[in-house]
């Protein structure tokens, strides 16, 4: 091989590497600045909104710091056995999320239910901390009508991990999550296998964390063919050698069909009757 064409080979493959570099900070960038935009997927609504549900319920808003208003839904049951706070997925709002919670309504239950900070009619900036910040604010204010021991928390997909960080802090009757993760960085590494997510990640919901400090007993339910949170990332949970967990598989669910799995409502049904 000439010397000319090695040293076209070797400005070849450096160019090759700059533009892989590019690529690669580039998208790490849109990673970064945008992962609010990948994390939460918030609709809003007009803060004259009037919701519509079967169940009896009362609309709050919540002042949790002078520049954030939470807006919160309490439905009544007719004759309660307790509260159930529930922590909502990442898209939508309380319009669709209140008649999901409405579920556990039909198992006599009251059921508190907010709208993260953006979300719905809720203002405020968000952060890790903020939504913490706002959880244990809505746990307060159902200290005030409630004993501990009636409070159940449920945290679904994107709520497993502040409600998990609940149950690190207080001392609920149980916690009950649906499809939830290991840590957000897990899910981020499953999803984003070639990025160095864990440098760029600004939230990180450990909920693996959060789990070995709780006292109460801890309900896990995930489907198998969960392609958002994968099942693994939930499973993984289970292997923290935690006395008062309990896991449940629910064979070929995915991650917003587990309602329609009779494993699912079996498992409800008998820890929450």
């Amino acid at each position: 091989m000439s010397f000319t064409i090695k040293v076209k080979l070797k400005k070849s493959l450096k160019v090759f590497i700059l533009v892989l570099l590019s690529i690669f900070v580039m998208i790490g960038s849109v990673l970064y600045f945008f992962q609010e935009k990948l994390l939460f997927m918030p609709s809003r609504l007009a803060q004259n909104y009037q919701y519509q549900f079967y169940h009896d319920f009362e609309e709050l808003f919540l002042k949790t710091d002078e520049s954030t208003s939470i807006n919160a839904l309490h439905f009544k049951a007719k004759k309660p056995k307790g509260v159930i706070l529930y922590f909502h997925g990442n898209a939508g709002d309380l319009s669709r999320w209140g008649a999901i919670a409405e579920y556990f309504v039909l198992q006599q239950y009251d059921v508190f239910i907010m709208d993260y900070r953006t979300y719905g009619k809720s203002t405020g900036k968000l952060s890790e901390e903020a939504l913490y910040k706002d959880a244990q604010y809505c746990y307060d204010f159902l200290l005030e009508q409630y004993s501990e021991n009636q409070i159940t928390l449920y945290g679904r997909s994107l709520g497993t991990g502040i409600a998990s960080y609940l149950v690190s802090k207080n001392n609920p009757k149980q916690l009950i999550l649906e499809a939830p993760y290991y840590s957000i960085l897990d899910v981020a590494k499953d999803r984003f296998p070639m990025l160095p997510v864990k440098q760029v990640l600004k939230y990180h919901f450990p909920t693996y964390q959060f789990l070995p400090k709780s006292e109460c007993p801890i309900t896990i339910i995930h489907g198998t063919d969960d392609a958002v949170v994968p099942y693994a990332s939930g499973k993984k949970l289970s292997e923290l050698n935690i006395e008062n967990l309990s896991f449940v598989t629910v064979e070929g669910a995915a991650h917003n069909n587990l309602i329609e799995f009779e494993d699912y409502h079996k498992t409800i049904q008998t820890i929450l009757n």
